[in-house]
């Protein structure tokens, strides 16, 4: 069985994910109407058979065509004479076939009318397309940041699933290329299931009402409490104001975005360089791109602590740009010379490839400085 597994892994073969929630009561609420005509029909079928059987003594499986293309009224006519009991027979046949399939007509007629049974199948269809999605983007509450931030991911290839409680959503999907969306308020639990948080990598809340955002925020981190997550959610939003980015932080926001501060911290960088104008959208905000920035954590044990950034030498052995360093006040000082020590609580900020940012990580979560960079 071990071995089995390790094959299937290998192979990359997996089980066909299934939603949380897969919307076969209400399905099948919706069929349930169909169920006389069709009792009505199997009986039907029964006694038209044990009718020819015993009134024209017909074959068990003649008796079954005869009665099957009576009451169908296809018209192919009797395999045998019939006896006078026999054409009456047929004829009622043919009356309750034809009464059958004027009833189960008009309750599909009725069933469609009402749109719930296609809107059922559209959205089941949708969630069990949700469901095989893995480190997805749960984004709540559909607005213009919302387009604007889903225009960035599908040209990112990042996948995520817009959630809001909009009736039109539907449409706005269609007009704003959405593959995946859940009609939902975003705070709820079944909104939580149907975009299948299980296996996101985090959740994006961009409501201009901070009352929504907390809401979302606080559905989220139980949701994780209760599933045992071992790796947290990375929880973004945006707030209106400093008082507002501080509570929603307190509260278990990772990220949070202020529109104002961020339009005025970039059009004074603009104002004081711009030929730098470009720059953030040729390299940094696509996935694509040869040059990354991040900021990553120096841990207490690193054997950087404690030590000057060019004594480091790690701008040489691994060919990334210090261009940050923030110290365990939240205290930024842009492009630090290599005079600057390196404290408990620092985080350098770097641009370099992935693979480069990568390796200064590991390099950094080191007790003790590799051999390797001794020589550099």
């Amino acid at each position: 069985m071990k071995s089995r597994n390790k094959i299937k892994k290998f192979l990359n073969w997996r089980k066909t994910s299934k939603p949380g929630i897969d919307l076969n009561t209400q399905l099948y609420l919706q069929l349930a109407p169909f169920r006389l005509p069709l009792i009505l029909t199997v009986l039907i079928i029964v006694i038209g058979t044990m009718g020819y059987i015993f009134i024209e003594d017909y074959p068990l499986i003649d008796a079954i065509y005869q009665t099957g293309i009576t009451f169908t009224t296809v018209g192919f006519g009797e395999q045998y004479p019939l006896s006078d009991v026999g054409k009456i027979f047929t004829i009622t046949l043919i009356i309750l076939g034809f009464g059958i399939f004027s009833f189960s007509v008009g309750i599909l007629v009725e069933v469609l009318n009402k749109g719930e049974l296609i809107n059922i199948l559209k959205e089941r269809n949708m969630l069990y397309n949700i469901a095989r999605l893995k480190n997805h983007y749960v984004i709540c509450n559909h607005n213009e940041y919302t387009i604007q931030l889903t225009q960035q991911f599908r040209e990112n290839h990042i996948p995520f699933v817009v959630v809001d409680a909009n009736p039109d959503l539907e449409a706005e999907a269609k007009k704003y290329s959405y593959p995946y969306f859940v009609q939902e308020e975003p705070h709820t639990e079944i909104a939580i299931i149907k975009s299948h948080l299980s296996s996101a990598k985090g959740v994006i809340t961009l409501s201009n009402n901070i009352a929504d955002n907390i809401a979302v925020i606080a559905s989220v981190r139980l949701y994780q409490k209760e599933i045992k997550r071992r790796r947290e959610y990375f929880v973004m939003t945006n707030a209106a104001s400093q008082s507002d980015t501080e509570k929603l932080k307190k509260l278990g926001a990772d990220s949070v975005v202020s529109p104002t501060k961020l339009m005025a911290q970039r059009l004074s960088a603009i104002s004081q360089r711009p030929e730098m104008e470009n720059i953030l959208e040729q390299f940094l905000y696509k996935k694509d791109t040869p040059l990354d920035i991040e900021e990553i954590n120096i841990p207490s044990y690193s054997w950087m602590i404690y030590k000057r950034i060019k004594e480091i030498n790690l701008s040489d052995f691994v060919k990334i740009n210090i261009v940050g360093l923030r110290d365990d006040k939240d205290n930024f000082s842009p492009m630090p010379d290599g005079e600057q020590l390196i404290l408990q609580g620092s985080k350098l900020m770097l641009i370099g490839s992935g693979d480069s940012i990568r390796l200064a990580k590991k390099i950094a979560r080191q007790k003790e400085k590799p051999r390797e960079m001794k020589y550099v």
